[in-house]
């Protein structure tokens, strides 16, 4: 996989990766793994350690995605309508 990859690619590389596990995780302890990520990404900020830093942005994002297929939410497809389609969500600047 290259380093320019989209949403979509890397959705679908952590669903073809970890889908059974995820599943059988569930959506609740899932969403609490995400929490404990953002956690750590708001502890990572704090810091200077951009090392850190980037491998809990790249957590965060790993486990959205997660969830979200656990949901079967298109990623893409959910950003595209509120970010693009629309000009953006209302009150977002």
């Amino acid at each position: 996989m290259s380093q320019d990859i989209t949403i979509a690619q890397f959705q679908e590389h952590i669903r073809e990766k970890y889908a059974a596990r995820d599943i059988q995780r569930g959506s609740a302890p899932t969403f609490m793994w995400l929490i404990e990520e953002i956690g750590e990404l708001a502890t990572a900020l704090q810091g200077q350690d951009r090392a850190n830093q980037e491998e809990e942005f790249a957590d965060v994002i790993a486990w959205l995605c997660t969830l979200a297929n656990i949901h079967d939410i298109n990623l893409t497809s959910a950003i595209e309508k509120k970010y693009l389609q629309s000009g953006g969500p209302k009150g977002f600047k």
